[in-house]
């Protein structure tokens, strides 16, 4: 059995190898998609390797779990590769169900194109064994709020809910907000690691898909963002890293926040 609340600095496939089936409640992690950056490791990230990962993934996980699977495309001649895709399609074929398909949009981004209009998203593919667990929404106001709608000709919603002629309804104050997630590049604590990504952006998945004292995994730490933000938020939590350099990063920002006082949540 695995020890909670490390970093282990090794292939997360060797990690997984020591877990037991039905045992991750959410993992959030962002691999390292098309070999676009150079995460100081020598291993290809090619096509045998994510489906690997993406089959112990499936195995490890809690019925009802989820998975955060934050990627893009890299650009050759001009063109999108379509890994992602390929990656959610095969998630599907490993038993996962899509569940949703985010968008984590860009505050600021760096121009790189010059025939077509600049990339700013990532995906976020949220992937569910089964029907998930949990869902804490986070919710906005309804700028209709309290005001009475006459559903007596709007057929489409008579026969899908069931309504009466005539029926009256009011509007919820709070409604669900929408799946595109906007964050600012660039804002967690400074490291030396390449492609951190938003604190917020983990903080806000981890809230809406696990509940304290849940096990959330991160197979690719990296700078351990995920880790930290666990912490924060009263889940145990477990990280694969295979840069030693990157594990030290990881482990001092952690150090950080356990000696401000532990765990905190945030709201």
């Amino acid at each position: 059995m695995l020890e909670l609340n490390k970093i282990y600095c090794e292939n997360c496939l060797d990690t997984m190898s020591r877990m037991p089936d039905n045992f991750i409640d959410l993992t959030i992690t962002s691999p390292p998609y098309d070999n676009l950056r150079n995460y100081n490791s020598k291993i290809d990230w090619c096509d045998l390797i994510w489906k690997q990962v993406i089959f112990q993934l499936f195995r490890v996980t809690k019925q009802g779990g989820v998975v955060v699977w934050v990627v893009n495309d890299s650009t050759i001649k001009g063109s999108e590769t379509g890994t992602s895709f390929k990656q959610a399609l095969y998630f599907m074929e490993c038993g996962f169900n899509l569940h949703d398909t985010m968008i984590y949009a860009k505050n600021s981004y760096v121009p790189k194109n010059h025939n077509r209009y600049e990339q700013c998203f990532e995906y976020m593919f949220v992937f569910s064994k089964g029907s998930p667990n949990t869902f804490n929404p986070f919710k906005t106001k309804c700028l209709t709020a309290g005001t009475k709608r006459n559903r007596s000709n709007e057929k489409q919603y008579e026969k899908n809910y069931c309504m009466k002629k005539g029926s009256i309804t009011t509007v919820n104050q709070n409604k669900i907000i929408s799946n595109i997630w906007t964050y600012n590049v660039g804002m967690n604590d400074k490291t030396t690691h390449n492609a951190p990504f938003p604190e917020q952006l983990a903080n806000d998945h981890i809230i809406s898909w696990s509940n304290e004292n849940d096990l959330i995994y991160d197979p690719f730490m990296g700078s351990g963002t995920a880790a930290k933000m666990a912490n924060l938020l009263k889940r145990n939590w477990v990280g694969s890293e295979i840069s030693k350099e990157y594990c030290d990063i990881a482990e001092k920002r952690i150090k950080r926040v356990t000696s401000r006082g532990g765990f905190r949540l945030i709201n």
